[in-house]
C-alpha cells in the first residue's frame, strides 16, 4: 500500500472514531410528554395542560402547554388523563405471598418453598408493583429469605427483570421468643423469619452484618404476637430492650442508614420512640403523649390500615375480639397522626397481603379516615421520597429528578379509586407500560 493510501485510509479511521465519540457523548433524544392534568407531588393543586421535558434518566422541565416543541422530540400524548408522580410503597415484603392459613401459611413459606422459588416469586411481586405504578418501594425484610432482596434490586438495577427501585432491609432483627416459626417441639432448633438476638452485643454485630450485606434500612421488631385482654385492651408482647435498640440505632446512623421499628402498641412502642427509631410502623394504638414525642423528634409514621381490616376471625373468638380491637385502636391512632400533622408515609405491607391486590387500595382507607386525596398522593410521592432521603428526586415531576412518570384516565381527587387504574408508567425515562397507546 502507497504511502498516501496508508495517510488516507489512516485519516479515514480517525475521523470515523472521532464521529462515533461525539454520536455516543451525544444527549438522549427528547421526550415530551403531553400531560392534561398534572400533579406534581409537592403542590396543593394540580396545573392543567402542561409538558414534561425529559431527556435520558431525568426531567428536563416542565412547561405551559403551549411552549415550543423542538423539532425530533417524541411526543407522548396523555392530555387526556392525569399524570403524576411515579408512587412509592414505603411497606412491602417482596419475598411474601399472602400466604393462605389453609395452605400452610407462614410456616410453609419458610419450610417448603426454597429460596430459588421464592426469588422467583418475588420477580413477579415486582413487576406487578410496577405495572400498577409504584415505582419504588420500601421493602421491610425478607422474611426468612436472608438477604434476597439485595439480589432482587441488584437484578433490577442490571436490567435482568423489570422492578421498581428497591430500598431493602434484608432480615430484620428481634429477639429469642420474638420471632416466627413458633410453636415447635422445643428441642427442634426451626429457622426464624428474622435475625434473633439477645443483648446490646448481638444487636449492633447484626446491624453491622445486615448494612455490610446490603440493607439501605434495618428493621426491628419492637413487639410481636398482640391479644385483647380480659377488658379487651390489645396488649403487644415487647422484644428488644431499650439498650438494644440504641445499639441498633446508633450503628446504623453511624452508617448513613435509618432504622424501622414495628410497634403495634405499648412498651414497646415507647421503646421505640425513646430509642430513636426514624419510623414508626403500624402504630395502631398511640398515646396523645407519644403522638407529642413523635412530633418533637420528627418520627415518621407509616400506618399500613387496609391489612387490618382483612380476614378477621369469628368476632366471638379471642383472635376475633383481638382483630376488631386492633382496628378500632388504628383508627383512632391514624386520626390522631393527621390532627397532630405528624410525618405520614403509604405503605400497604403487601406480601402479608396478596400480590394480586390493587396495591392502590390503601388510598381508600387514608382518604376514608380523613386525609384528603391530595394529602395522600403527597405520602405515597413526596413525602415518601423525603423519608428515603430522595427529596427532589424521587414522588415528584419536576427538573432535576428522575423520569418515573405514571398516568391514569380519571381524576384521583375527586375519585381516589383511579390511582387503582394505572394506565401509563415510565420509569427511568422509561415506558415501561402504556395504554394509552399513543
Amino acid at each position: 500500500m502507497s504511502r498516501t493510501r496508508y495517510t488516507l485510509l489512516l485519516t479515514a479511521m480517525l475521523c470515523w472514531a472521532s464521529l462515533a465519540r461525539a454520536q455516543s457523548s451525544a444527549a438522549p433524544p427528547l421526550i415530551i410528554i403531553r400531560a392534561g392534568t398534572l400533579i406534581d407531588g409537592t403542590s396543593d393543586a394540580p396545573r392543567k395542560n402542561q409538558l414534561v421535558f425529559v431527556r435520558g434518566q431525568r426531567i428536563e422541565k416542565i412547561t405551559d402547554g403551549g411552549a415550543g416543541i423542538p423539532p425530533g422530540a417524541k411526543i407522548i400524548d396523555l392530555s387526556a388523563a392525569t399524570v403524576l408522580p411515579g408512587m412509592i410503597d414505603a411497606h412491602t415484603h417482596i419475598f411474601l405471598q399472602g400466604e393462605d392459613p389453609a395452605q400452610g401459611g407462614y410456616d410453609a413459606n419458610i419450610l417448603r418453598q426454597g429460596l430459588a422459588l421464592r426469588a422467583a416469586r418475588a420477580t413477579v411481586s415486582v413487576r406487578r408493583a410496577l405495572e400498577q405504578g409504584f415505582t419504588a418501594l420500601r421493602d421491610v425484610e425478607t422474611e426468612g429469605a436472608g438477604y434476597g432482596d439485595v439480589g432482587i434490586k441488584q437484578a433490577i438495577e442490571a436490567g435482568y427483570i423489570p422492578g421498581p427501585r428497591l430500598f431493602v432491609s434484608t432480615r430484620a432483627i428481634s429477639t429469642t421468643g420474638g420471632y416466627n416459626l413458633e410453636g415447635y417441639a422445643p428441642e427442634l432448633e426451626m429457622p426464624k423469619g428474622a435475625q434473633l438476638i439477645d443483648g446490646p452485643v448481638e444487636a449492633r454485630k447484626a446491624a453491622r452484618q445486615q448494612l455490610e450485606h446490603g440493607a439501605d434500612w434495618i428493621k426491628v421488631y419492637m413487639t410481636h404476637r398482640s391479644w385483647a385482654d380480659k377488658e379487651g385492651h390489645l396488649v403487644a408482647q415487647p422484644t428488644l430492650t431499650l439498650e438494644e435498640l440504641k445499639a441498633i440505632v446508633e450503628e446504623t446512623h453511624g452508617w448513613g442508614k435509618k432504622v424501622a421499628c414495628h410497634a403495634y402498641n405499648g412498651i414497646g412502642l415507647q421503646r421505640a420512640l425513646d430509642g430513636g427509631c426514624d419510623s414508626l410502623e403500624h402504630g395502631l394504638e398511640i398515646s396523645d403523649a407519644q403522638i407529642a414525642q413523635m412530633a418533637r423528634q420528627g418520627t415518621w409514621y407509616c400506618p399500613t390500615l387496609w391489612v387490618y381490616y382483612t380476614e378477621w376471625a369469628a368476632a366471638n373468638s379471642a383472635a376475633g375480639v383481638r382483630d376488631r380491637a386492633r382496628v378500632a385502636l388504628h383508627e383512632i391512632s391514624f386520626r390522631k397522626a393527621l390532627k397532630a400533622n405528624l410525618k405520614i408515609v403509604f405503605g400497604t405491607d403487601m406480601g402479608g397481603l396478596a400480590w394480586s391486590e390493587p396495591m392502590a387500595r390503601e388510598f381508600e382507607y387514608m382518604v376514608k379516615l380523613g386525609m384528603s386525596p391530595m394529602e395522600a398522593i403527597k405520602a405515597a410521592t413526596s413525602r415518601a421520597a423525603e423519608m428515603l432521603d430522595s427529596k427532589g428526586e424521587l414522588g415528584v415531576l419536576a427538573a432535576g429528578a428522575y423520569a418515573d412518570v405514571i398516568a391514569v384516565s380519571g381524576d384521583p381527587l375527586r375519585e381516589i379509586g383511579e390511582l387503582q387504574k394505572v394506565g401509563f408508567v415510565m420509569k427511568n425515562g422509561e415506558v415501561f407500560k402504556n395504554d394509552f397507546g399513543k
